[in-house]
């Protein structure tokens, strides 16, 4: 994440934002996700970025040879499993990472905290940058345009993007739009009316006709030419 985004109040907003039962709700959900969705684009004898890790519960469950968390939020060390490297930085100056050194960058709701679309920018030039030629580029993240209201009860949130101007936006920082889904995961488990549980989410991935309901997140993976 870029200074603008929430400044030193990063730590005091994430800790405020989701308690205990919240927390071990996104654990299940991502232990699911990883497992159903995410592993196939992140090689296991390689190495993952992810970008705005946030409490680690993507990188914590992803198989990879190397896994790296960033993020500017000092608390996410303190997430992170054993074996994690985590590197307290922003999103556009990955410095400690060479060139082309990363097979998959995965980044989970962060684009909308960036300040502006230049910073959105730099960071995608930042993550082309380490990410090896024909490694990937995989975004999820709200649509504005499946929930314009809601996308703004959070007070980080600034970057107000679509599946087709993120797409857009990869193209033009050298990557190729490989899949893009507008409408993929429910918005939030925050202030879920039933607690998380495996079965629930394999049924909602199996199930496309939900997507076009209860989608409100976009997937979009791009691979770097």
């Amino acid at each position: 994440m870029t200074d603008g985004a929430a400044g030193a109040d990063l730590p005091a907003i994430y800790r405020n934002r989701f308690d205990e039962r919240e927390l071990a709700a996104k654990r299940v959900l991502w232990a699911v996700l990883v497992s159903q969705v995410f592993q196939r684009y992140v090689p296991r004898d390689g190495t993952v970025v992810d970008l705005g890790a946030g409490s680690c519960e993507f990188v914590n469950v992803v198989e990879a040879r190397r896994r790296i968390a960033v993020d500017l939020n000092p608390d996410t060390a303190s997430h992170a499993a054993s074996g994690v490297k985590v590197l307290t930085t922003r999103s556009d100056q990955m410095d400690a990472l060479p060139d082309a050194c990363v097979d998959t960058v995965f980044t989970s709701n962060f684009f909308e905290h960036l300040p502006t679309k230049a910073d959105l920018m730099a960071t995608l030039r930042e993550c082309h940058r380490v990410t090896r030629p024909g490694g990937q580029l995989v975004v999820l993240m709200p649509n504005i345009r499946h929930l314009p209201g809601r996308y703004w009860d959070y007070l980080d949130h600034h970057l107000p993007l679509t599946d087709l101007s993120v797409a857009e936006a990869l193209e033009l920082s050298g990557f190729e739009v490989e899949r893009r889904v507008g409408r993929f995961l429910p918005y939030t488990v925050k202030d879920a009316r039933f607690p998380v549980r495996p079965f629930m989410v394999k049924a909602y991935l199996r199930c496309r006709p939900a997507w076009r309901v209860l989608g409100k997140q976009m997937l979009v993976v791009g691979r770097r030419r």
